[in-house]
């Protein structure tokens, strides 16, 4: 692409997403015109309605910290796409619903997307927890998913229907653990925190604890906690007793981030390690000033080169007036797949006069077989859909002097 030609998407994409508000998440959106149609109707009649992709993720309860990045990198590839013509020609349409934080949610999410909004795809949802509840039902009914923030062990095998865009766990957490090491040399006792009630947490806690064993490193003591609780006292006294080099955290950005300021109020000044599940600047305004040093093993780098992600990054930029963080890096990347994969398919045939569920299968198979460039860098598929993904990342908090907000420095 040229670059007076590139400066002018950039530019119509920044005007397009102005009007929307960097504080409040998308509205969901309502029921599509196929709410009341056959079971195999075309997904869209044509550029008045657009190709409706599902966006199920949680807009509301604690999980919001998360889900309101998703929606934002979904809406910003909502409109990059259509600012390029679509579906060749046919835009696409986003399809929000909201799966809330727990199972249940996630479940009604999806079969609302799948049976009243006639989606073609989903992206979605935003916690492991809710994949292994909600993601049978789509494979059930032959929808595909694609999971933006699903890292735990097990979700491509949940069925041939689902995939995601967001690296396993194991791949991801031991670079944190490496950083660390670099960082202090001297590190020899660690403490690990998890949140016993959700499936992601349990899962990276046990890469985590790998890898401090794998380091040769001691393990001093393994401290639960529910993703729900907003006192640490007890387990970070116990943990601080034992005098740590290290502790590892692997819970939410809410009660994350009040573990991580009450150790530091309790008087632990030793490095800090948080999952997935911190890796949001909504953590800032959790622990605050305290937050100031927690490392953050990352999929996505906002410097990652790339025409697709300066595009994203400008993007989002210029509505957020903040770096782009990694979920909405990574639910932009979903968005892309399905997009890219469905050009393929309209170029054989005609994806507006396709039945549904024909569509829905071929677009399965269709995804899986195809190189993508994203903001995470070029990624692909295994045929079980597990991402394929070279690039990774370690970053630091760096809070401003007023406390308040601050950056993720990334780690050479």
């Amino acid at each position: 692409m040229q670059v007076t030609t590139r400066l002018s998407v950039l530019a119509a994409l920044a005007i397009a997403i102005a009007a929307c508000s960097p504080n409040t998440p998308p509205a969901t959106t309502g029921a599509s015109p196929q709410a009341s149609g056959a079971s195999n109707a075309s997904p869209t009649n044509g550029a008045t309605t657009g190709i409706p992709i599902g966006i199920g993720v949680a807009q509301t309860s604690n999980v919001a910290l998360l889900g309101q990045e998703e929606v934002a990198g979904a809406k910003i590839a909502e409109q990059y796409f259509n600012s390029k013509g679509g579906i060749n020609g046919t835009p696409i349409r986003l399809v929000l619903q909201d799966t809330g934080g727990d199972e249940q949610g996630a479940n009604n999410a999806f079969q609302a997307l799948i049976t009243k909004d006639k989606v073609v795809g989903i992206v979605g949802p935003t916690l492991s927890q809710q994949a292994f509840s909600a993601d049978p039902i789509a494979d059930r009914a032959k929808v595909p998913v694609l999971g933006p923030s699903n890292t735990a062990k097990g979700i491509p095998q949940i069925g041939e229907y689902i995939a995601r865009v967001s690296a396993p766990v194991s791949v991801v957490a031991p670079n944190a653990v490496k950083a660390a090491l670099k960082i202090n040399p001297q590190i020899k006792k660690v403490a690990v925190f998890y949140a016993q009630n959700d499936a992601f947490n349990k899962s990276e806690t046990e890469i985590f604890q790998q890898t401090v064993k794998e380091q040769n490193l001691e393990l001093a003591t393994v401290q639960k906690f529910l993703t729900t609780d907003t006192d640490f006292q007890s387990q970070a006294t116990a943990a601080i007793n034992l005098k740590p080099d290290l502790v590892i955290i692997s819970g939410l950005a809410a009660d994350g981030g009040n573990l991580v300021r009450q150790l530091r109020e309790l008087g632990y000044k030793g490095l800090i390690i948080g999952g997935n599940g911190l890796n949001t600047s909504n953590v800032f305004s959790v622990c605050k000033a305290l937050c100031d040093g927690v490392l953050i093993a990352q999929a996505y780098s906002p410097e990652q080169p790339g025409e697709v992600n300066a595009a994203f990054r400008t993007a989002y930029r210029n509505q957020f007036k903040k770096e782009p963080p990694q979920f909405s890096a990574q639910t932009f990347a979903g968005v892309q797949v399905f997009v890219e994969a469905l050009r393929v398919l309209d170029k054989q045939s005609k994806v507006t006069q396709t039945a549904l569920p024909a569509l829905r299968t071929a677009l399965n198979k269709q995804l899986l077989v195809g190189k993508y460039n994203t903001p995470l860098g070029e990624i692909s598929f295994t045929p079980e859909g597990e991402i394929v993904q070279k690039e990774f990342y370690v970053a630091q908090i760096k809070m401003d002097a007023n406390g308040n907000s601050g950056t993720f420095a990334y780690l050479k």
